[in-house]
Parts: structure tokens; sequence; C-alpha cells
């Protein structure tokens, strides 16, 4: 019996007993414009589809495919939760915060990051220009705010199935689950007049928070046909209780829509079209560190990157830009659900799978470092320009049954330094610990688990395929784990894995993921630059110097742009008493590249009125 149950328009209420919920009820717009009481938020060119409530903040998913115009004028307002003066007293109806954060999320959508709603405030937020008065604001109709901890909150094509990730169904980690117990909800029609209509079709896969479906009938023969259809996966009434399991399923609120991206999602190109080896991560406010990771593992033959933003607030788009204009192949993927690295590298996978035969998911804190050769002959020996590349290349061709390689982690502590180096991690940080800790992995994409099932450091692979351990003495992974305080830090803020604890939270506290002797408080250590320090290990910081440094200034490529931006910064702050700075400045930069002269010059000519250096 085809899966696809026949469109049927239903009134909400009219239910039967094993019946999905019509979509009406399920997916009702929370951005309904219909009986909104505010015209003035009808003049807004942003219209907020959903929110989601997360533990610090609100998110707003608008339908503004081309990014937020000027989002400095707008600003979050709020409403009272009573619409009645006499049960509020002095309190106003509406009150407005400013925004937290704006930016584009896909080719069709934007988003907002608002504070959490001022106590006896709904978190039902929406968008106002700044410094409009909150006089003649009333309360409009209620619309749904949904909760981080229950939600589906992304979808992809991938070939004859979609892929939902959902938040809320706690399935066990690291294994798969009965997907016989799920099932899948396709939303069309025309939401705004509560009239919509419902495809169902069965779950094939699942695991952690990723189901994978098959695609109604009429999506499948026509992929256009799903740009903006909402997805959702129904459960049984009774999914976390002890109870036979039940005929009536409840579907999960969903924000996830699904896009067709036009391109082949079952592969991509043949393997000749494809780049050998790229590389994946996840990241928040690491942007510093980027232009190392990147310019060092190109030098390696990785060839394209994949960085997920997870909510970073600092110059990463900048960077990412700079480095495209240096013909590196980065591109940035907004990410902004919190605590999803495993469905992240899940996400990445299919990104990935059209462009890449190999996939690297490692962080931008650690670097592949492959020894000097000893004598023995080793057909994996490889070293320099290259190496990577070359590595992958010994398990490339067709038959090989070697679908990932993993290698081992040696985790360096912040070798007696107190400030970050300036010359990056590879050059500053020596000393580390003796046994390696973890691995991590490079993947064929195409030789993955159906349910894209991953650990962060592994992933399960198809029947037929296996993993290789690379020894240590043909690479490993310098992983720059414990840095000076300063950064090593931001840690206790959140960490990125569905299933490891906030270092905040007292649980789990002998855990691999945290540092060994630490509390759950951001407190330095009196000792903490003398910590994890084992063994003394230069090798890598060797090979930088003698591969990278520019052999007329000693400098590397990520340190002398740190450096020029630097200056540039303090002449900036500067300038406006003491011009002749610039000179100083110049004549510090005058064995620098010709390029960061000219930059130099071009500004004491803006600030001293004159021609500048010469």
């Amino acid at each position: 019996m085809d899966s696809e149950q026949r469109r049927k328009r239903r009134r909400p209420g009219q239910l039967k007993p094993g019946q999905v919920s019509p979509w009406p009820q399920l997916f009702s717009l929370s951005n309904s414009l219909h009986g909104l009481v505010n015209h003035r938020l009808l003049s807004l060119p942003h219209r907020v589809e959903d929110r989601v409530l997360f533990p610090d903040h609100l998110l707003l998913l608008l339908a503004s495919p081309h990014g937020i115009y000027s989002p400095e004028k707008l600003e979050c307002v709020y409403y009272h939760r009573s619409n009645s003066t006499a049960e509020i007293g002095n309190q106003e109806l509406a009150t407005a915060l400013p925004l937290l954060s704006a930016g584009a999320y896909d080719e069709f959508r934007s988003i907002v990051r608002c504070p959490l709603p001022p106590t006896n405030y709904s978190a039902a937020v929406d968008l106002r220009p700044r410094g409009e008065a909150t006089a003649g604001y009333s309360r409009p109709p209620d619309r749904a705010v949904h909760s981080w901890h229950k939600v589906a909150y992304e979808a992809a094509l991938d070939g004859d199935t979609a892929l939902v990730f959902v938040k809320g169904l706690n399935l066990r980690p690291h294994r798969r689950s009965n997907p016989g117990r799920f099932s899948c909800h396709f939303g069309l029609g025309n939401w705004e007049r509560n009239d919509g209509l419902i495809l169902t079709t069965e779950a094939i896969a699942a695991a952690q928070e990723v189901v994978r479906c098959l695609l109604p009938r009429s999506i499948h023969i026509n992929p256009s046909k799903a740009n903006g259809i909402r997805v959702t996966i129904g459960i049984p009434s009774n999914f976390h209780g002890g109870a036979r399991k039940s005929s009536v399923h409840v579907s999960v609120p969903s924000v996830a829509k699904i896009y067709s991206s036009g391109k082949n999602s079952d592969g991509g190109g043949g393997p000749n079209t494809k780049r050998k080896i790229c590389a994946c991560t996840m990241m928040w406010n690491q942007a510093s560190s980027l232009r190392e990771w990147i310019m060092y593992h190109s030098r390696l033959g990785v060839e394209r990157w994949f960085i997920y933003d997870n909510n970073s607030d600092d110059n990463i788009k900048e960077v990412i830009e700079e480095l495209n204009s240096e013909n590196y192949s980065v591109s940035r993927h907004v990410w902004p659900w919190i605590k999803t690295q495993e469905a992240g590298f899940s996400h990445c996978v299919l990104k990935a799978r059209e462009e890449c035969q190999w996939v690297g998911f490692f962080d931008v804190d650690e670097f592949f470092y492959f020894p000097f050769p000893s004598r023995r002959s080793n057909k994996l020996r490889v070293r320099g320009q290259g190496s990577l590349r070359a590595l992958v290349a010994n398990f490339s061709y067709t038959s090989s049954p070697v679908a990932e390689i993993r290698t081992a982690c040696h985790s360096f502590g912040p070798s007696g330094l107190t400030s970050h180096p300036p010359q990056g991690v590879t050059a500053g940080y020596t000393c580390r610990l003796q046994q390696p800790e973890r691995h991590k992995s490079i993947i064929r994409p195409d030789a993955l688990d159906t349910t894209l099932l991953n650990e962060v450091h592994h992933f399960r692979l198809k029947e037929g395929f296996r993993y290789l351990n690379v020894p240590e003495s043909i690479a490993v992974i310098n992983h720059y784990k414990y840095q000076v305080w300063e950064t090593f830090r931001a840690k206790f803020y959140r960490r990125v894995s569905s299933y490891v604890v906030d270092w905040q939270e007292n649980q789990n506290t002998g855990s691999k993921d945290r540092a060994p002797g630490l509390g759950t408080e951001p407190i330095e250590p009196p000792d903490w630059r003398l910590r994890f320090c084992e063994v003394w290990d230069t090798g890598l910081r060797d090979f930088v110097l003698a591969n990278f440094a520019d052999p007329t200034t000693g400098n590397l490529p990520w340190e002398r742009s740190q450096r020029t931006n630097f200056e540039i910064d303090n002449v900036q702050q500067l300038h406006l008493t003491k011009c002749e700075l610039c000179n100083m400045v110049f004549g510090l930069l005058r064995d620098n590249t010709k390029g960061s002269c000219e930059i130099i010059a071009c500004h004491c000519r803006s600030v001293c009125g004159r021609r500048g250096p010469g």
C-alpha cells in the first residue's frame, strides 16, 4: 500500500483514532497577520514566521530571503501577558529591547535573536522600528512560541527521502532507533487562511536527533514542489511512557522547511569531478583561529571548507570573505541550533557529499601532523605539501573497503604561556600530555549508514566498509585543547555536543570532555600555565617555521595579517593626537609586504592631510 495518504481537507477537531491532527492545529503560523491590531507591524518589511524559545534568548525566523535591511533600526517588542490596564498597573502594555543579532539564515529566510522577555511579558515577540512609541500598542492574538526542548528544527532533501532534525525525541545516543515508531508529515496549503493539507509517509531510519522520511510521491516526482514545505515527525501519544504503543500520533511542533537546491542531492558529480578532500567544522567565536587552521591544512591538501557557524558574534564573516578573496574555498553555513553538533555534522555530510570524495570532521584547534619519516618504508608514510591528500589517496579506489580514517589526538597544554602566542597555536604551544586522547576521522560520505549516525569523533558506516586506525608514527592530530586561560575559559559557556553536559552543570564531572582538576566555575587555577605538560613536542612547530615562515621577515602568513591589523587599529585609535604615529608604524612595517606599506601610507595621508611617508 502506498505510504502517502490521500490529501484531505478537514476542519480542526475532526479526528479519528490513529489519525494525525490536521495541519492547522499542528503548524498554525505563529506570525499570522490576520487579526493583528497593530497596523504599524504590517508596514515592516520582515514577516516573522516562527519563534523558538532557547534558554538564553529568543530566535525569530523571518520570511526575508535577502537578509535583514538595517537591523540596527529594528528592535524586539514584547507584549504584556495581560491586555487590561487595570491588571498591570503602571506597567506598559508593550515594551521593547534591542536586538542581540540579526542575519541571513538560508536563501529564503533570515534570523533575529532577541533577549528573553521581561517578567510578565510574553515570548511572542515581534519586530518594530526602533524608537517608535509604545503608546497605542495592544497585545495581538496568541501566536505559537516553540520550546527548544521539543521542536523539529531543520530538514533537508536526500534523494527520494528527507532528513528531519528533531529536538525532544530523547532517543538513546550512539545507536540506531526503531523508525517504525514514527511517521512523517509534509504540510501544504494556505496556512494564513488556516486551511492546509498534510501528506503522510513512513520513517525508514532514525538515530539520535535525525529521522529519515520517504518523500511523498508528488514531491519525489517533482522536487521543486518541496520548496517551502514544512515537515515534522509524528510520535505515539504515549511515546515516553511504558505502555503499549499507541495508534494515535502527535506531531512535534516544527519550524523545519524543505528547500530544493536544484542539485543532485544523491551524490553530485562523479569521483573525477569532486575535490579529493574537504573539511567540516562547527565553531563559535573562533574567527581569530580560522586563518591559521585553513592556511595550514590547505598546504596538506584540503581543498574545500564547510564552516557551521553556531551563533558567533565575532568577525567570522569578514575573515571568511578575506580567505575567499585569497582563493581559499570556504563557505559559512548559519547553524543557530545550540548543542546539536552531531546533527550538524550529519547535515554537513549532505552538503559536502556533492563536492567531496573525503571529508574530515575536526575542530579549529586540531591540526594534522605527519612526523619525519623513519628509515623503515611504509606505503602510508607521507609528509609535507599534499600529505593529507596523499594519505586518503591510498584508499580512494572504488573497491577499497576503508571508508573512515581515524587519527589519534595529542592534547597540548598552555606550555608556560599566559597570553595567546602571536605566531599562532602551531608555533606557540609545544608541551603536551604523553598519552593520546580519543581520535578524529576523515570519512567517505557515500559510505555512511543511512542514519548518518555519528559520535562527533566517528561515523557509523554501511555494511561492507570498515575504518582504519592510522599509526601514530604515520600521522597524529595536535589538539591544542588546553590553551592560555583567556582562550580556554570560553569552553565554560556551552559545549556544542548534544550529549556532553555543559561544564557549569555539576554532572559527569569525570568526563574526558572536561579538564582534569577544574570544577564547574571558570576560575583560573594558579598553576594553569604549567598544567598538561608531560612531553615537550616541537615537531609541528619546527615544520611550520620551516615551511610557512617568510624567508625575509620570519613572519607566518596568518601572523602577518594579525600584526598588520593590530597596528592599523592602534593608528585609528591614536591619530587624532599623534598623526606622527603613522610614520613610526610605516617604518616598522617597511620590511613587510608592499601591500601592508601601501595600506599604512594611505591611512597616513587621510590622518595627517599630506602625502604621508615616502
